[in-house]
């Protein structure tokens, strides 16, 4: 019988050498390549109205 097994509890998944930090940055990276890029935003030209010459 394993020491794991011999305690009754299941002991909590946890990834050794990697930090917190490390998990939440990379975690970060994947929403930011996952994220499609957003639209281009209109030209300010195309926004405002042509204003016609003084008299």
């Amino acid at each position: 019988m394993s020491a794991t097994e011999s305690k009754g509890q299941p002991q909590p998944f946890a990834v050794a050498g990697v930090s917190m930090r490390d998990l939440l940055a990379a975690g970060e990276a994947a929403a930011l390549v996952s994220t499609p890029p957003r639209a281009p935003e209109p030209e300010f030209s195309e926004r405002a109205p042509h204003h016609r010459e003084a008299a």
